[in-house]
């Protein structure tokens, strides 16, 4: 893992096992706050369960999309000891340098469409027809929104990208049409219980939650799945404007592989607490736990400046 040229926060990060490097642990470290991307609850609670019983800590965490956790800083003046985002872009659209001065990029995922055995036209969907399979009248399917959640503007990139791929004009206003504003939810991991209930037939998803809650799942593509970083070009086509940091500001996000990272914000209340959570996810044991809920960790994982 590469230093960056300042590095007051992740002192540690570059060199696991020297965490002592960033200061005496304190007498009041007693309680772990993290804030979460809603795909990161699973795997990071079970990352937090291990820490907590190793540590002797009490943990609170708090998943929300990715943009509505960054507001929690922003707008709320919340401040978790660690917090852990779905697209690493956010870090520096909405929080650096105020917030955080490094980021660790530590995950990739993909996007999927998940769905059940009881899906309209389970039996039919494949990488090659999924546009016709979610453009059909019969079907419902269900995204998160894109002003809180950034699988819900990835949602509206694939839906572009496919669009350009397979030169099929129209193809963006069908695939809305079959989601609807009614069938927005604040983030993604509240799609999965409305799919497994039978409310939607399939959902916009990441490959990690769709593996990890057992539900099946469909690849769209290299094209249009975010995963590939070979094209990263190809990607930047596609592009989603939504709510800014600051009342009125409005923020384009590119397409671009999905990346996760975290942070330990610089007013962390417990800072060498969630310091040495960071230097537990990046850990063997931290990073077979998220391995396990079906993330795909980066190795070695990017500190970035």
């Amino acid at each position: 893992m590469r230093a960056p040229a300042a590095f007051p926060i992740f002192c540690a990060l570059a060199l696991l096992g020297q965490l002592a490097a960033c200061g005496p642990r304190s007498t009041e470290e007693g309680r772990l706050i993290v804030f979460n991307a809603g795909s990161l609850a699973r795997p990071l609670k079970a990352a937090l369960d291990a820490f907590a019983a190793r540590e002797g800590v009490i943990v609170e965490q708090e998943s929300a999309g990715s943009l509505e956790s960054a507001r929690k800083l922003t707008e709320l003046g919340k401040i978790p000891d660690l917090i852990a985002l779905a697209d690493a872009e956010v870090f520096p659209r909405y929080l650096m340098p105020a917030q955080v001065d490094s980021v660790v990029r530590f995950a990739r995922n993909r996007m999927v469409v998940a769905f059940t055995g009881r899906s309209a036209h389970a039996e039919e969907i494949t990488t090659a027809n999924w546009p016709d399979i979610l453009s059909r009248p019969d079907v419902d399917v269900g995204r998160s929104d894109p002003e809180l959640d950034p699988n819900g503007y990835r949602t509206l990139m694939v839906w572009q990208l496919a669009e350009r791929s397979r030169a099929e004009p129209g193809l963006v206003a069908r695939l809305a049409a079959r989601a609807p504003p009614r069938n927005v939810r604040s983030k993604e991991a509240d799609l999965v219980g409305l799919l497994q209930a039978g409310e939607f037939d399939y959902i916009w998803s990441y490959e990690s939650m769709a593996k990890a809650t057992g539900l099946r799942w469909v690849l769209l593509g290299d094209s249009v799945d975010l995963s590939n970083a070979a094209l990263a070009d190809h990607y930047a086509q596609a592009e989603v404007s939504v709510r800014g940091a600051t009342e009125g500001s409005q923020i384009i996000f590119r397409g671009e592989p999905i990346i996760y990272a975290f942070a330990v914000p610089l007013a962390a209340p417990h800072r060498a607490l969630g310091l040495r959570f960071a230097e537990f996810l990046l850990s063997p044991e931290g990073r077979a736990i998220l391995e396990r809920e079906g993330l795909e960790t980066l190795d070695p994982p990017e500190d970035t400046p």
